[in-house]
């Protein structure tokens, strides 16, 4: 089988902390080529980790395009490069992966899909919380009708003190945004795809920046109030064309005792669930509940473990998304997470900034 020759393009933080490392377990079916960063040095450094031999490095990004036998780029950069890059890449003929959140705005995030769709080539977004084995569970008893009609949720994207320091998340201007469009954008994505509907009509929004002068006891380290130019906490109310209601809430900084990130609340005529726990490394887990032999019932899963000689335990979500995203590729077959999802939540996002902007009620 033919190894598919990967370029990267952003070798920064989550390049190293999930797709190198992700993809250096696939040898048998990639080779990770190319790698470019504005900063030379990362991709020099990341080339001599996990490329070929002979891997090219570059500053400029057209450059790595110009390479017709490299099939795959991942695109990991600053969300408001996402999508001419992204664009640049399809056109180019290759298949993108690029990081969440889809781009900064609807608009931006159409002519991604436009282009996948001229150029035939598959193009996905970086949300990894579906490969959790929570998450799998949750969808799994979403698509088996096992709680009824869901027609209300909470999107759970909320950290007592977890204000990023490093990179340009601060950087309105490089990220469109702060924790909303950051994290909130893992919790909405998850959210519509339990539910499988990506028709919103109306959108209230609010955001905050209430805590950018209180830098003490961020989990790291402080930060600069100067630099942090984002909403600290932001918060929308979603109605669905079908009557379905949401509520998303999203923040770095918010003074809660429990936090709750990329985890979400379903309730349903028969029944609701809920996500407990860590949302990483699958530590978390989901509880449903129901009515049943006139009384209320919660399952929730079993601390048993599984059949002798294996522990039951999936795989850790970067891996699984990885392996996913390649297969779909050498098997032509379509991604988990498909742009024509990915865009909603991109279109509510934006619309619950615009809603906070303006005070009104977005309608689409």
């Amino acid at each position: 089988m033919k190894k598919l020759k990967i370029g990267f393009i952003g070798c920064g933080g989550i390049a190293n902390s999930k797709h190198f490392p992700a993809l250096a377990k696939l040898k048998d079916k990639v080779e990770m080529v190319a790698f470019c960063d504005i900063i030379i040095e990362r991709a020099e450094k990341a080339a001599k980790e996990y490329g070929v031999p002979d891997a090219f490095v570059c500053e400029d990004y057209k450059e790595l395009l110009k390479d017709e036998s490299i099939d795959v780029v991942h695109v990991l950069t600053p969300n408001i490069s996402h999508s001419f890059i992204t664009v640049d890449a399809l056109e180019a003929g290759k298949h993108v992966m690029c990081e969440k959140p889809m781009a900064i705005n609807y608009e931006e995030a159409k002519k991604m899909l436009d282009a996948a769709k001229r150029t035939g080539k598959k193009l996905t977004i970086g949300y990894q919380n579906r490969f959790r084995a929570d998450s799998q569970a949750t969808y799994s008893a979403c698509r088996n009708n096992e709680l009824g009609e869901i027609y209300f949720a909470k999107a759970h994207a909320v950290r007592r003190r977890g204000v990023p320091t490093w990179g340009v998340f601060p950087d309105k201007e490089k990220q469109g945004g702060g924790p909303l469009i950051d994290i909130g954008t893992h919790a909405l994505d998850l959210t519509l795809w339990f539910m499988d509907n990506y028709k919103p009509k109306a959108v209230f929004g609010s955001t905050y920046q209430k805590l950018k002068d209180k830098p003490e006891a961020n989990m790291f380290g402080p930060w600069n109030p100067d630099t942090f130019e984002t909403e600290d906490s932001a918060f929308g109310f979603i109605k669905m064309e079908n009557g379905a209601t949401i509520f998303l809430e999203a923040a770095w900084a918010l003074n809660m005792v429990k936090p709750k990130e990329a985890q979400v609340t379903l309730c349903g005529t028969d029944g609701g669930a809920e996500m407990f726990g860590e949302a990483y490394m699958d530590k978390g887990y989901v509880v449903f509940n129901r009515a049943a032999h006139n009384q209320l019932e919660e399952i929730q899963p079993s601390d048993a473990g599984g059949v002798f000689g294996f522990a039951g335990t999936s795989l850790e979500q970067r891996d699984a998304e990885a392996i996913q995203w390649i297969d779909a590729i050498l098997y032509d077959k379509d991604p988990l997470v498909k742009p024509e999802q990915a865009i909603v939540v991109t279109q509510i996002l934006e619309a619950i900034y615009k809603s906070a902007e303006t005070g009104e009620v977005i309608v689409f």
